[in-house]
């Protein structure tokens, strides 16, 4: 980053009204900007007020717009140059400022936009407004025709979002000529009818080069060492030179080596000799860049590396097949038995999270890879245990290289005091966490560098190569427990774009990587630089990444945040490369890796806007799973946003539930399935897929193994957490407890995928914090002794998604009641542990089919006449099972014991063998008496008959 200067903008408002406008900026300002907290006015004059806006000093421009609330001044974002001004004069309404003389602001005659976009070598697409402001119009100096009909289908089809531009033919050039044209700057100019200039614009020039270098997609990048010919390898198309920084050690001055470009595929490479390994490289590259509006030369490093220096300084030459980067055992390394996507059981946990807070490890250990090797930590004994009853699979949040916490403990930075001394209500513990929040250890790490390195911060030693050493350990220990591993994986965006430090793709081609919006900057749906895996050679990175993942580190799934973001084709495609791996071959049965995702549907992408998207219903059928939000609403109550006291079905509705949300649930525990048919709470029969979520179909999958049901993630209030703000606030722990695990509960025992925010099963809490992300160890950690609480009331929640809370906060973290005592949290961690083996003793709790699931899964009480708040649901055994004919389940969410006559239940029912002795002894008293099952208040009872 730059040094840090200053723009001011002067801004008048008639009759002196200013009461509410802010100025929301970005493109060169230090910080991302929030469109719901805008800079105010640092101070007035005589002329109106003065918004002082920080940015870096090497910054060329500011984009900028004027607004209060969704009133914006002008509709059009507007553009200061800051080439040629810092402090501008502006009256409300006007595009030109009084002075100094600029001329306008317009995105129409500003070359930093890029509203033109070069969809292959035969097209330029302009919006039909730009279009229309010029007679003749110009690519660097070739004539541009106008064609009469528009783009071509095939590009209407390829580029759906431009399907309105109008299209003008490129005169043809050769590929040597197109390719040098590419590494300049690209201006589209236009003059009107007196020959006037009336357009500039830049150039978007992603689909040219997927079309001029489609041979790249066959290409080897990054450090080649599997053939015969080791190299190094980087696509750079547009780039002037390159050449190969190495280093001896990151502190050295480089030699530089000139690269060789291959013009077929704009790959440039150089042969690795033998005593390189173990050196350090960059890459020098000169650009044209957008972002600077100049050529630049930038050193950056590898997009494609496999080994890094401490803090990602350095791309570090390695040979992943060494056997001295292989712990004991690992090229035989035995799997946990197979697991069919319908029987996965998961639980989600952050690596520093899960062991930051054990004081049964050496504090060097805790929060690392080392932490999942100690067998007899408290952490790893309870995960064991986990895994002995059930649970299947361990979800590790983003632990590929992340920008956002130094490598090095020693540079980690800790709050200056003593939190534990503060009162449980109090905000100094989060203005204390926050204040060091930017270079503390903790981040989930949502925050991509280098997508196929270890993260550096979760390694005992973070210099080069032992990272890989400790991760690979830590797989085998997880294993060798009992658990697959799942890597969380996000690859839908970048901590940054540009030239700055933080970005690596945009350095290197620049403008190629990310989504571009219609005037040419980055789109930021997902709260950063979002990349383009409609672009070749971004799913191209995507696909070879996760396939390094699953070969060199033995990876059993990957998780793919905001999964919607990216192409259902690049999804298939990993699949596609995932399964032609083998055992025999690459030591890996790729077919066995599950692949799932949130499949959301939102941004610039949404509504399938640029490509059919990998979202819940799109994916529907593929065999990759997605997050189930239908149901985390329907037993949370309220959703992602919005009052967190609304109550759900398991959160204090109890006998006040309306009988439609028994509807939604029924749909998630038939696992999501847009076919299951039921009596739905009006008597009538009713599809998964003709129930209403927020105007999309309830039921969206073809098979159960395509949701993942859920009631709490890393994301929004942990399941604890939410109960606090909605239940009342005299509800005893116990009974808080026994709603917990009912909620839980009805993620375990639906058909599907079960998926868990690890130490909802200990009644974990994060103080009420809404998204923990950045909120250091404190607020993040999980105690394993449970004499040291739950984690509640450790202090008011971070102040800037949960401020707005703070009042209703202050009196639930005030009250010790909440505080649940060691027993009832050893309940609670028991009873999850008695559904996981409930569910594990019976095939019909993981069924592998629709037609299966629709012929064995019934709920017979349902219609008008349904009790409010209880669920019984009825699971046929018969020559599946062959312990029982059927097994009933009861969800009791009321507050009373209720009694329930199933029709049609099999002679004989019993409680479960699990809850003869279950740990609640309330639940032991849960009776069958013929077809009356009576169940204790806010518990689930499961009832078996023996097979006949």
């Amino acid at each position: 980053m730059g040094r840090v200067s200053s723009v001011l903008i002067h801004y008048q408002r008639p009759g002196g009204d200013y009461d509410g406008w802010g100025l929301h900026a970005w493109e060169g300002t230090l910080t991302k900007p929030d469109w719901r907290r805008p800079l105010v006015p640092a101070r007035f004059d005589d002329f109106g007020a003065i918004f002082e806006i920080p940015v870096r000093d090497d910054a060329i421009g500011l984009r900028f717009i004027l607004h209060r609330g969704d009133e914006k001044d002008l509709p059009d974002d507007q553009r200061l140059d800051l080439t040629a001004a810092r402090e501008i004069w502006l009256r409300a309404g006007a595009h030109e400022p009084v002075k100094p003389e600029l001329g306008s602001l317009g995105p129409e005659i500003d070359p930093a936009r890029a509203l033109a976009v070069f969809v292959d070598s035969t097209t330029i697409a302009l919006p039909p407004e730009l279009a229309a402001r010029a007679e003749t119009f110009l690519l660097h100096d070739l004539p541009l025709t106008p064609r009469p009909g528009g783009l071509f289908q095939a590009q209407s089809r390829r580029f759906p979002h431009l399907r309105a531009y109008k299209a003008f033919s490129v005169r043809e050039l050769g590929d040597a000529a197109l390719s040098e044209l590419l590494r300049d700057q690209l201006l589209v100019t236009g003059h009107d009818a007196a020959g006037e200039p009336a357009v500039r614009t830049g150039v978007q020039i992603a689909g040219v080069l997927d079309d001029l270098y489609a041979d790249a997609a066959d290409a080897y990048l990054g450090p080649v060492l599997d053939d015969d010919r080791p190299r190094l390898c980087v696509w750079a198309p547009t780039a002037r030179t390159v050449e190969l920084e190495l280093f001896l050690s990151p502190a050295d001055e480089p030699k530089l080596l000139p690269m060789e470009r291959d013009d077929l595929t704009g790959v440039w490479s150089i042969g690795i000799k033998p005593k390189w390994m173990g050196r350090y490289y960059r890459y020098r590259v000169e650009v044209w860049h957008p972002a600077a509006q100049r050529v630049i030369t930038t050193s950056v490093t590898d997009p494609y590396s496999l080994a890094l220096a401490t803090d990602s300084t350095h791309s570090l030459l390695v040979d992943l097949d060494d056997p001295d980067l292989a712990p004991d055992g690992w090229a035989g390394l035995a799997k946990p038995p197979t697991v069919a996507p319908a029987r996965m059981q998961i639980g989600e946990v952050s690596i520093r999270e899960f062991s930051i807070f054990d004081h049964s490890l050496a504090p060097a250990e805790r929060g690392t890879y080392a932490a999942f090797t100690r067998a007899d930590s408290a952490s790893m004994r309870h995960l064991r245990s986990l895994a002995g009853a059930g649970l299947t699979h361990l979800h590790l949040l983003p632990a590929f290289d992340f920008a956002t916490v130094p490598d090095r403990r020693a540079d980690q930075a800790t709050p200056a005091c003593d939190l534990a001394a503060f009162p449980p209500d109090s905000p100094e513990p989060q203005r204390e966490v926050m204040a060091v929040a930017e270079t503390d250890g903790f981040n989930w790490g949502y925050d991509p560098w280098h997508w196929t390195t270890p993260e550096g911060s979760f390694a005992v030693d973070p210099a080069g190569p032992a990272r890989i050493l400790e991760f690979r350990r830590m797989v085998a220990a997880l294993n060798q427990a009992g658990l697959r591993v799942v890597l969380d994986v996000v690859y839908n965006h970048t901590m940054a774009d540009g030239a700055g430090r933080f970005s690596v793709l945009d350095r290197i081609v620049p403008g190629y990587y990310h989504r571009q919006l219609a005037d040419g900057q980055t789109a930021e749906s997902t709260c950063c630089p979002n990349t383009a895996p409609e672009h070749m050679m971004m799913s191209k990175l995507v696909v070879d990444s996760v396939v390094t993942w699953a070969r060199q580190y033995k990876i059993d799934g990957f998780r793919f945040d905001l999964m919607g973001h990216h192409p259902r084709a690049n999804i298939l495609e990993v699949r596609v490369n995932l399964d032609h791996l083998t055992a025999d071959v690459e030591g890996v049965d790729g077919k066995q890796i599950y692949l799932y995702g949130e499949g959301w549907n939102f941004g610039e992408v949404a509504d399938d806007a640029r490509f059919a998207q990998a979202t819940q219903v799109n994916m529907a059928g593929t065999g990759i799973g997605t997050f189930n939000d239908r149901l985390r609403d329907a037993v949370r109550g309220g959703g992602s946003f919005g009052d967190p006291t609304t109550p759900g079905f398991a959160t204090g509705l109890g006998s006040l539930t309306p009988l439609v949300v028994h509807d939604q649930i029924k749909v998630g525990l038939s696992g999501g399935l847009a076919a299951y048919r039921f009596v739905n709470h009006a008597g009538a029969e009713q599809s998964g897929a003709q129930v209403d979520y927020n105007g999309a179909p309830g039921g969206y999958a073809m098979s159960p193994g395509e949701t993942v049901n859920y009631v709490d993630a890393h994301d929004n209030e942990i399941l604890y957490d939410a109960m606090a703000f909605k239940l009342p606030i005299a509800t005893p722990p116990v009974d808080r407890a026994r709603l917990q695990v009912l909620a839980l509960a009805l993620v375990v025992l639906s058909q599907g995928v079960g998926f868990i925010a690890l130490g909802s099963e200990r009644l974990r809490s994060k103080s009420l914090d809404r998204n923990s992300f950045d909120s250091g160890d404190w607020f993040n950690q999980i105690r394993w002794d449970p004499a040291l609480g739950n984690g509640f009331g450790l202090g008011l929640p971070p102040a800037g998604e949960n401020e707005q809370h703070w009042e209703l906060a202050r009196t639930l973290l005030a009250d010790p009641a909440l505080v649940p005592p060691p027993e009832v949290i050893e309940l609670t961690a028991e009873r999850y542990r008695e559904l996981l083996r409930i569910r594990r003793s019976s095939p019909v709790f993981g069924l592998p089919t629709a037609d299966e699931v629709q012929r064995r899964l019934t709920f017979p009480l349902g219609g008008p006449g349904e009790t409010p708040g209880v669920i019984v649901m009825c699971l046929d055994g018969t020559g599946l099972d062959p312990r029982w004919s059927q097994i009933v389940v009861v969800f009791n969410a009321t507050a009373d014991a209720v009694t329930q006559s199933v029709p049609g239940a099999a002679a004989g029912l019993r409680l479960h063998p699990e809850l003869t002795g279950s740990a609640d002894e309330v639940l032991r008293t849960a009776t069958a008496d013929g077809d009356r099952l009576t169940v204790p208040a806010r518990s689930v009872a499961v009832y078996v008959a023996d097979v006949s």
